[in-house]
């Protein structure tokens, strides 16, 4: 499940850049389980998911395929 994006200068500079989105996501979901559920709301394809935890909070980065840029996903909800 996917909790909330992170709005950092170093998130805003993945987006641009890297054509990645950083998300904090609930403890239990693995990196499958966030590929899925974030290509079915956003309707776009995942290249590749890395997750980290951190304070007993778990992050991913969410890394776009080429065809689809993730400032469009960053303007849908509001980041950019």
């Amino acid at each position: 499940m996917i909790v909330k994006p992170i709005t950092t200068e170093k998130a805003v500079r993945l987006i641009e850049l890297d054509n990645t989105l950083l998300f904090e996501v609930a403890m239990k979901d693995n990196k499958t389980a966030i590929k899925g559920e974030f290509e079915k709301m956003f309707n776009v394809k995942v290249e590749s998911v890395n997750v980290f935890s951190r304070h007993n909070k778990k992050f991913a980065y969410i890394k776009l395929k080429k065809d689809n840029p993730a400032i469009n996903v960053a303007t849908k909800l509001g980041l950019i």
